[in-house]
């Protein structure tokens, strides 16, 4: 196709060149190139319809070509003539079909081989830019420039060469140019041409470089004869829109003052999804999962995905709900945030599951969730070809063009360890985004052209035509599931009442809505062009709306007593699991000595063929005999016995992130390569017999935050028995996703009662790297955690439900051991919880970060192992042996994380024997139970609380009123006894001088064990 699509720029350049030499030469008035020429409403002129000039034949000899191609052509001819075999198969093709049928069909005799490249150029021009003429703007507002490829008279034909037949069957390609249509006169081509691409639906799809494809749809879309439905199927599209447009009439009706972001307007994305869901089961699909925004969600639950009416309802008058085993109900949201799942009955017989993710007002923040989520579900159900389980994603015009999170989730689409195998786009393209025209929200034609970046074909149509509709939502899932890619379908239409129905839209674009006022419903318009048809009169389509109202009236009198009593957040493979008024067993965490050995044996081994690099192969010579002794278990072989043992016990394991199979600081080394083959290799995929290999996967992401992190947070909320992490590069990274932090990750039990067991793993920690390496903000996570620090909550082991009240957990775990059992407790427990880790980064290879093996196992007596058993320590205490009471012990330093290590050394080498350090494993929901044990055993002690991070960072501003509840109950002070030692409060998290970094770091150690009482806060 390369020299095709060559041919058809140097045919354009002649035929412009010779027409301009021409006396006849059509002058076209063309609009000037304004920046609202991109939009459906802007102010740009329209180009003037061009008059057809004859133009003779006999004065374009030479103007499909320059005069040597044309030359070329009758070279290539003649040589076709004497030997079929030395040309190129689509020259043979075309030397083929044009002489034979030239020599059997009288009306194109007079046919030459210019005219047929001609008019196979016009055909190309129709199929690349005919969308541009299409009717798609439903309210009449669009002026847009006409490409002047369209011109008939650009290619030398005139009036005169109308009824002329013409032979269009040439290479091996689909639609107008198969070899199987038959000849038509000029005029039948371009009736059909326009028919095709220039009516209600706009095609774009021939930036696609993939011939089958392209195929695909010209047979759908060049079709002899028009689209259309039979009279069954346009009744249940009727009733479809009647319940579509029905719907939001009686919300408004019954609620005119309240927000519910109507539908009205683009109401036919209704029938357009039902249709969509029909065929998509129809051809395989089991499951679908769909993001939405908030506009439409409420038609969208009750008539999609047939959530109870009653309850939506219900709703609007903010009823709480009851739960038959308590009052887990979470704060709530907004009704048009909120989602549900139900088995949807389809028009072909089967059943099929819809899942409609809960979501913010962010706008396209859920759509990786939904990418996620929709992956996680064909693990689940061994949909290795990604054809039983779909994810759809319906967007905004203002949102597809303008968040850079639809980028970063269409990227995903093709990646191995991400692709769900094509997800299905709807753009409800509102023609203005709140109050934003397009001309001021994009600087591309259409909103959907950011999709043409993956090669995705796009539908755009007209919202006003039920029929073109359904037909584009039937076509996409047909794409999706033969080609398994992503593909887009632009509802183009308008919003009646702006922005939400309490906005006047009319402030800033009065133009538009004067022409809505008094624009007909697409329901008035689809009903008044049956009836004119004759397909169904006024009584039948009255008998559907009058039916459909009944049962709205019916649902809402039943809402007044509705109260629902099931939830409807847990699937089954949630079932079982405990809310926070439940009262979850603490399970033990270690491992029995035999498993470990095995698995540590299996995680150190490299097969005897395989060619590692000499640097890694040391390192896992290093690692096996570190299994093999039990003891320096450092932190990369600590975190793969995690993996690995709860690989063994069954469960999934998933890691992904930036350089996540290396590691960023070269640490993990989750996947090797073969020096010589280029042949990867995971230990953890070779644990058991005939392992899944995606039982672990461990996948390097693109580089970005927002949507890998939104990934990997939708997979982990689709079943409970799977540790799922995302790793950032370094810990300041993860501000990239601030907005799956807030919005989701840190709130979204609360508002949607959405559990998840999702590992964040940010590198932390002051090693001199600057300020953009040193901290992983672990203040901003503290800051949201929602536990109050006046009140001390149950602490006895079998009453406690501490961590299951509140949001999410932060540790900064010191030891391998301690981060092991941290990564296993997630899966060990009867429910599922966020867990924040600010994990190590010069810890990976400190001499004194080891653990031994003894301390992942479950055998008593050994390190870690206490009256409860192994299990994760939220405190460390001090590494001396200390009595249950020690008098003498003048300092209590508190700390987190890789500071202790640096405090410790300093303690060591001035031989301090008056100071105890303790470490907080776990700094939310804080210990107080194990930081009270500990001011109990050290009564005389100065507390301190020591960190690395400026004093307005770091968890000083979290610990300071905790730790004060804790000490007040014992009489030990208030929190202005709390002493504060670290680096001064500072706008930049570190210097960028590894002089003054050392220098600071010398002066928190001084501080921190000077022998005088330390003098804070004056």
């Amino acid at each position: 196709m390369s020299w095709f699509r060559a041919a058809s720029a140097a045919a354009r350049i002649a035929l412009r060149r010779n027409l301009a030499q021409s006396p006849h030469r059509i002058t076209r008035i063309l609009a000037p190139p304004l920046s609202g020429a991109r939009s459906f409403h802007s102010s740009a002129f329209k180009a003037a319809t061009p008059v057809p000039r004859p133009v003779p034949l006999s004065r374009l000899t030479d103007s499909f070509l320059n005069g040597t191609s044309s030359v070329y052509l009758e070279e290539l001819q003649r040589a076709w003539e004497a030997d079929p075999d030395s040309v190129d198969e689509s020259w043979d093709n075309f030397f083929r079909n044009f002489v034979g049928q030239a020599t059997t069909s009288p009306g194109i005799s007079g046919q030459t081989i210019q005219e047929s490249m001609r008019l196979l150029l016009l055909v190309r021009a129709y199929q690349v830019n005919g969308h541009m003429k299409a009717k798609l703007d439903p309210l009449g507002l669009e002026q847009r420039q006409i490409p002047e490829d369209l011109d008939l008279a650009l290619y030398g034909f005139t009036e005169a060469d109308l009824d002329r037949e013409f032979f269009l069957g040439v290479w091996q390609m689909a639609g107008f140019l198969s070899e199987n249509r038959p000849i038509q006169t000029l005029r039948e081509i371009l009736n059909r041409l326009e028919q095709a691409y220039c009516g209600t639906i706009g095609y774009e799809y021939m930036h696609i470089p993939d011939r089958d494809k392209c195929n695909f749809l010209r047979e759908r879309i060049e079709t002899i004869k028009p689209r259309g439905y039979s009279q069954e199927r346009r009744e249940v599209i009727l009733d479809r829109l009647i319940w579509s447009s029905q719907f939001e009439n009686f919300l408004a009706k019954k609620w005119p003052a309240q927000k519910r972001f109507g539908l009205e307007g683009a109401e036919t994305l209704i029938p357009g999804m039902k249709e969509m869901f029909d065929r998509s089961s129809d051809i395989g699909v089991e499951s679908i999962v769909i993001g939405m925004p908030h506009r439409g969600r409420l038609n969208v639950l009750g008539n999609v995905v047939r959530k109870p009416l009653r309850q939506i309802f219900s709703e609007f008058d903010k009823k709480k709900h009851k739960d038959e085993d308590g009052l887990y109900t979470g704060t709530g949201d907004v009704k048009y945030h909120l989602g549900t799942s139900y088995d949807r009955p389809t028009r072909g017989g089967k059943r099929i599951h819809l899942s409609l993710v809960a979501n913010p007002s962010h706008l396209e923040a859920v759509d990786p969730l939904v990418v996620g989520k929709t992956r996680a579900k064909q693990y689940y159900s061994d949909d290795a070809n990604r054809t039983k389980n779909m994810g759809i994603l319906i967007h905004g015009d203002g949102s597809f063009a303008g968040q850079g999170v639809v980028y970063e989730t269409l990227h995903l689409s093709g990646l191995p360890n991400y692709t769900t195998g094509g997800t299905i786009h709807i753009v409800v393209n509102n023609q203005v985004a709140f109050t934003t025209n397009p001309e001021a929200g994009r600087s591309s034609q259409y909103c959907t052209d950011v999709a043409k970046a993956l090669n995705a074909p796009i539908f755009h149509v007209n919202g006003d035509d039920v029929e073109a509709v359904a037909h584009v939502c039937e076509l996409a899932a047909e794409w999706r599931q033969t080609f398994h890619s992503d593909v887009v379908v632009d509802i183009v239409c308008y919003r009646r009442h702006g922005h939400n129905e309490g906005d006047e839209p009319s402030f800033t674009q009065p133009k538009m809505y004067q022409v809505i006022r008094n624009h007909p419903s697409a329901l008035e318009i689809y009903e008044k062009n049956l009836v004119e048809s004759g397909i169904f009169s006024k009584d039948d389509i009255d008998k559907i709306n009058n039916k459909v109202n009944t049962i709205l009236e019916e649902e809402f009198s039943h809402s007044k007593d509705y109260i629902p009593i099931k939830r409807d957040w847990l699937s089954a493979y949630w079932a079982g699991f405990k809310s926070p008024e439940q009262i979850s067993r603490i399970r033990n965490t270690g491992v029995k000595p035999e498993i470990l050995k095995r698995v540590g044996e299996a995680i150190t081994t490299i097969p005897e063929n395989f060619k590692p690099h000499k640097g890694i192969k040391r390192v896992f010579e290093q690692r096996a005999q570190m299994i093999q002794s039990g003891e320096g278990i450092d932190w990369a072989v600590g975190e793969a016995l995690a993996f690995a043992t709860l690989i063994v016990e069954g469960n999934h394991v998933r890691l992904s992130g930036q350089d996540v199979e290396r590691g960023t600081f070269s640490h993990r080394h989750a996947v090797i390569h073969d020096q010589e083959t280029g042949e990867i290799y995971c230990p953890l995929d070779h644990l058991t017999m005939n392992q899944n290999e995606e039982m672990f996967t461990v996948s390097n992401s693109s580089l970005s935050e927002f949507a890998v992190l939104g990934f990997e947070l939708g997979y982990s909320m689709e079943n409970p028995n799977s540790l799922v992490l995302w790793e950032a590069q370094f810990g300041d990274f993860a501000n990239g996703a601030q907005v799956i932090f807030d919005q989701f990750l840190s709130s979204g039990e609360s508002k949607w009662l959405r559990q998840t067991g999702l590992v964040v793993l940010l590198p932390h920690g002051y090693d001199g790297q600057g300020p953009e390496h040193s901290s992983a903000r672990l203040e901003r996570f503290l800051q949201m955690s929602d536990d109050n620090p006046y009140l001390i909550p149950e602490m006895e082991p079998t009453l406690r439900k501490q961590i299951q009240e509140c949001n999410w957990q932060v540790v900064n775990v010191t030891t391998p051991a301690n981060y092991f059992h941290v990564l296993r407790r997630q899966i060990h427990r009867e429910f599922r919880k966020p867990l924040i880790v600010m994990s190590p980064k010069n810890l990976l290879r400190h001499k004194d970060c080891k653990s031994n093996l003894s301390e992942f196992d479950d055998v008593a007596g050994h390190i870690g192992f206490d009256k409860q058993g192994t299990r994760f320590k939220r405190l460390i205490k001090d590494r001396n042996t200390h009595k249950d009471l020690e008098e003498d012990i003048s300092r209590l330093v508190l700390c987190s994380g890789k500071v202790y290590y640096e405090l410790d050394d300093e303690r060591t080498k001035r031989d301090l024997k008056n100071v105890a350090i303790c470490r907080v494993e776990q700094l939310c929901p804080f210990p107080y139970d194990l930081v009270q044990r500990e001011l109990k055993r050290y009564p005389n002690a100065e507390i301190v609380w020591c960190q690395e991070e400026p004093m307005n960072m770091g968890a000083y501003h979290y610990i300071a009123p905790r730790l004060s509840t804790a000490m007040r109950l014992l009489g030990r002070g208030t929190i202005e006894d709390i002493k504060y030692v670290g680096r001064a409060p500072s706008a930049s998290t570190a210097t960028g001088f590894f002089s003054v970094h050392e220098k600071e770091l010398r002066d928190l150690a001084d501080k921190a064990l000077q022998p005088d009482p330390i003098q804070f806060p004056f």
